[in-house]
């Protein structure tokens, strides 16, 4: 699947219609990558998805902290979001410091992973993930699909 954004508001669109049709998985975490270059629209997703879930909380990017979490409200299948950026890690080893195996065992847990090919073998197979690319300044296009190996 293949879609141009040409907005915020189509953006958040999308975020919302994503995430109605994301099954929750009642083993682990829900988790989605995300994938594309510098710019693609990684982040601007993921404040979208906040959005779309309620989340009234600043979302900022995790780049130099690795990973943000945020309260989702009680009206939804997840009762947290976590926003992890591996764009600067250099060995999947260093996805410990943020709890990474609890996080990824908690169905209560939507996580949206930003660079899911630096997690490596940590990163679950037969995931969702979304690629982002920079097409011009407003437009960019995003793929969905699953993915088994990141």
């Amino acid at each position: 699947m293949n879609t141009t954004i040409n907005s915020i508001p189509e953006l958040e669109q999308f975020a919302r219609g994503f995430l109605e049709k994301l099954p929750v998985n009642a083993a682990g975490a829900t988790v989605v990558g995300l994938s594309g270059d510098l710019g693609s629209g990684k982040t601007a997703f993921v404040k979208a998805a906040a959005r779309a879930l309620g989340i009234k909380e600043m979302v900022l990017s995790p780049t130099f902290v690795l990973a943000k979490f945020y309260t989702i409200p009680e009206r939804n299948s997840w009762s947290r979001l976590v926003h992890i950026d591996c764009y600067r890690i250099e060995d999947p080893d260093e996805l410990k410091t943020v709890g990474w195996e609890k996080v990824m065992s908690d169905p209560r847990n939507l996580v949206l992973v930003e660079w899911p090919e630096n997690a490596g073998e940590t990163f679950p197979k037969n995931v969702p993930v979304l690629s982002f690319r920079f097409v011009d300044e407003t437009t960019r296009e995003i793929d969905a699909s699953i993915c088994s190996q990141p």
